[in-house]
Formats: C-alpha cells, structure tokens, sequence
C-alpha cells in the first residue's frame, strides 16, 4: 500500500550538515524538469509517509520531495548535545536546505506539517532566498503557543511538557510501553485511529520501538523549549520576518484552532500571510488529502 503510493518515487539516502537524511523523490524526467520543486515536511511521532495520500497527485505538478527529518523514520539519529543545539529548527532546516542543493535545487516550495512546518518556519528565516512559497499546517508559531499556554492547551498537547523533561525520564517511560504511547497519542484526535492505514501505523510503531528515535523526539521537543525560543525572540526583538507569501491551514476540530488565533499570530511573524481553517483535526494530509491537494495547488501555482 505505501510502495503504491509512492510509485515512480526514488528512495534516497543523503549525507548533509553532519546526518544521512532519508526520503523519497518523484520521477526525474525529461517532462518533469518544468515541474517546480516542493518539500514536504512531517510532524510528530511520523516520518515522510504521512504524505501518502497526496504525493501522487502533486507529482503531476510538481517535482516532489518529501523527507525524514533528522531524528525521524530513517534519517540519523544523532545524541542530544546538551543545549539541545543539534536538534534546533536552525539545525533541521540547514539539514533540508543543504539536502535540497545536493538534489540540485537552490530554490523550492515548502509545505510543512506540525513539527516540519517548524523546521519550515525556521527556514523560511533563515533562508529567504531559498524558500519561495510557504505553508504551514495546523501550527501556530512555538514562541506564540508556549507564551500563551493555557490550562485547555496544556491538557491537549500535554506532550508538549512531558517530552521536553530531562533525560531520560520521557524516554524510559515510552520505552517500556511504546505501543500504548502510541495509541495514546495519534488515536486520541478528533479522528480517533481512521486517517491511518495499517500499513502507516505500523510504520508508526516501528519508529516508537526504537529507543534511538524515541530519545531524538524527545531533544527535537527539548530544544523547542529551550534554544529555539532563543532564535525566536532574537528575531521578533529584531523585526525579523517571513517575507515569502504564507499559506495557514489548520484543523477546525484541533486543539490549535480551539486555543490559538492562526492567521493573527502568524501575521506577527510573516509579511504576507493568507489561509483559513479545514474541516479537520491535526493531522491534515492524512484525513482531508483531497482538500491539502486543493489547496496546495491553489497556492503554489
């Protein structure tokens, strides 16, 4: 079902900024040199599969490439230094610029999902040359969700505070039960476990089962808490903006549209910023993908 679904994509393994960073890449053709690059980018607990239901569709269009952060399915996995440095969005996002330039492209389309519409975030700052278009899904931006952090969210995205505790308490405590974890967080959504095939949720499982992803997801989460909002609050007290035109969705049934204002807290971090929220929960390209596909199409061009 997932090798379907990426048929006529390459597997890819490529050594960049330190790390082999693992993904796919839609056929490359003498047609499909006119077709634009995109990079999809995934949240957590997942890896590049999540864009099975769409990576197809938008590979008629565009040159698609679609990746493991670092940390995630089968990219590396290297130790948390103890700043948390290494698994900074500033670190992720050169990972995945750097990959980008060894495919050949020196500027693409960007559509990130939770914590790679992060890295996206991040990148789109760090890199306003390389990124041309961005969309973020079902996020609004970390320094904004951690400084007005409420009881309902806390609740919510209760991992939010669990895994950024010190090693290696969060990790041994989804250690010892990586399939209730889990089960805990990717079926408690609005969609409960529909979105996700067998074949993705056993994938799924496979990640949480490693104890050297488990820990990577933790220090992806520490350094959230930690450095990131460092680089955040240095670029808002310096005026520091997206300037490439941002596209928000978000899940109507999530627990970001029922606590945070999207559209308003991106406007104070970008120039142009257009979206709305999707009748959905968090996890977009695997509940609506016809409606993401839309979308994206809409926007990119």
């Amino acid at each position: 079902m997932i090798e379907t679904a990426f048929n006529g994509f390459t597997r890819f393994d490529i050594d960049v900024n330190g790390v082999r960073i693992h993904g796919v890449r839609s056929a490359a053709t003498l047609a499909s040199r006119a077709r634009p690059p995109l990079l999809l980018l995934h949240g957590y607990p997942q890896s590049h599969l999540i864009w099975h239901k769409v990576a197809g569709t938008l590979a008629e269009r565009y040159t698609v490439i679609a990746t493991d952060l670092r940390g995630y399915g089968e990219s590396s996995k290297p130790a948390g230094l103890p700043d948390h440095g290494n698994y900074s969005k500033r670190e992720m996002a050169h990972d995945q610029v750097g990959l980008m330039h060894a495919l050949g492209f020196s500027s693409f389309f960007v559509c990130g999902h939770d914590r790679g519409a992060r890295v996206a975030h991040r990148m789109a700052l760090d890199h306003p040359n390389v990124v041309k278009k961005l969309v973020v899904l079902d996020i609004s931006p970390t320094l904004t969700m951690y400084e007005e952090t409420s009881m309902d969210f806390a609740l919510g995205y209760w991992w939010w505070f669990f895994l950024v505790q010190p090693a290696p308490f969060p990790e041994t405590l989804i250690n010892a039960s990586p399939e209730a974890y889990l089960a805990k967080k990717l079926t408690s959504g609005s969609a409960g476990r529909t979105p996700f095939t067998d074949e993705t949720y056993a994938a799924y499982l496979s990640y949480m089962r490693d104890p050297g992803t488990v820990h990577s997801m933790c220090e992806d989460y520490r350094a959230a808490a930690s450095i990131d909002l460092v680089h955040d609050r240095a670029d808002r007290e310096a005026g520091k903006k997206i300037v490439c035109p941002l596209h928000v969705l978000w899940g109507e049934r999530g627990i970001v549209h029922r606590c945070f204002a999207p559209l308003q807290d991106w406007r104070k971090f970008a120039t142009t910023v257009s979206g709305q929220s999707v009748a959905s929960g968090h996890y977009i390209p695997e509940e609506i993908p016809q409606i993401l596909i839309s979308e994206l199409i809409t926007f990119l061009g």
